[in-house]
């Protein structure tokens, strides 16, 4: 098996934890694990013990769990919760199950997490992995998110938001792209504010590319289509840096100089789909993602899997990257893949 591979442009990360990170100062970050909120105020080092926030968070699960701190100081937190989680899935219907179940649900802190309030139920039925919890520049607050649908079985996406710090939640319209398999349809989103304003989602998809959606109104999403960015059926993460840059980590449809086999569509999905994962790639837009520069690889496992990337800007230009899953074989051997990466460095080499 080939040893793994990291870009010289990248810097080991040498923390303790996977994110996700939100800023409470200039020297202190805060995460969250199911043992609740712990703080770091020697960039993830060392970290307090932690402060029992709520039940039903899972570490073993990648972009489960996100916090969010508002301007006017709300920590509000939104999770998949696993407490009474099951999957089942009939192969004959190709379709879930009556009691197929993972619910989403929020709780917040108006007082820096020494207390939470308003635990809540924001979906029920089967939804999974997100990679999009941000606030506006008008005070909205937005999650990205996918639930499990039947009749066919497929993933739609759309978005929650509040307009009262976390207190009340709202849906938006739901994005849906057919497709039949539990992992067909529109899956996994992720989304930022753009800096005209509008709202921009990826979309994780079995069909080569990842699709996009606009919200004008950053309530509803009315402008859907396939984007110009090749990818995998694995997800992205996108995120607007303090430059005003997007930048994206994701995995491709194809690994660099090589065409990776479509796996056989099955119970997965309608058709076959690149479940490429042996490389993770990094990409920048300077205009609201109209356009992006030449991918850049990050790291590589030839056999394995890099994937499921959370991206955070530790300061301006410091961007820490850390793969929520990372196995030398397929699922097996798993290790730490953990960088950052400076924007001006890499920008310079994408160019």
């Amino acid at each position: 098996m080939e040893s793994l591979w990291i870009n010289p442009l990248c810097e080991k990360l040498e923390i303790d934890g996977k994110g996700p990170f939100i800023k409470i100062d200039e020297e202190r970050l805060m995460t969250i694990e199911s043992k609740g909120i712990k703080i770091s105020s020697d960039d993830g080092k060392t970290w307090s013990k932690p402060s029992f926030v709520c039940e039903g968070l899972s570490d073993k699960e990648p972009a489960s769990k996100y916090l969010l701190l508002t301007e006017k100081g709300t920590i509000v937190l939104i999770y998949v919760n696993f407490l009474t989680y099951k999957f089942s899935w009939d192969e004959k219907t190709k379709e879930p199950m009556s009691d197929c179940k993972l619910e989403l649900w929020s709780i917040r802190s108006q007082d820096h997490g020494k207390t939470w309030i308003d635990n809540q139920k924001i979906l029920d039925g089967y939804t999974a992995n997100f990679f999009g919890f941000f606030q506006t520049k008008e005070g909205r607050i937005v999650a990205t998110v996918e639930r499990l649908e039947k009749n066919p079985g497929r993933w739609v996406v759309f978005s929650v938001y509040s307009d009262d710090e976390g207190k009340t939640w709202e849906k938006s319209n739901i994005i849906d792209i057919g497709g039949h398999g539990h992992h067909d349809g529109a899956t996994e989103p992720t989304a930022v504010q753009l800096n005209n304003g509008k709202l921009l989602m990826l979309i994780r998809t079995s069909l080569d590319y990842f699709w996009q959606a606009y919200s004008d109104d950053r309530k509803y999403w009315r402008t859907i289509k396939k984007s110009q960015i090749d990818a995998s059926s694995s997800p992205g993460h996108l995120i607007k840096l303090q430059s005003g840059r997007l930048v994206l980590v994701w995995n491709r449809l194809n690994p660099e100089g090589r065409i990776f086999p479509k796996r056989q569509s099955g119970q997965a999905s309608e058709v076959p789909a690149s479940w490429h994962r042996e490389e993770l790639s990094i990409s920048f837009s300077e205009d609201d993602g109209e356009s992006w520069t030449k991918p850049i690889v990050l790291g590589r496992q030839i056999g394995g899997q890099i994937s499921y990337p959370y991206v955070f800007e530790r300061r301006k230009g410091e961007i820490w990257i850390i793969a929520g899953f990372a196995f030398k074989k397929n699922w097996e051997e798993p290790f730490s893949f953990k960088v950052k990466v400076n924007e001006e460095q890499l920008l310079q080499h994408s160019r």
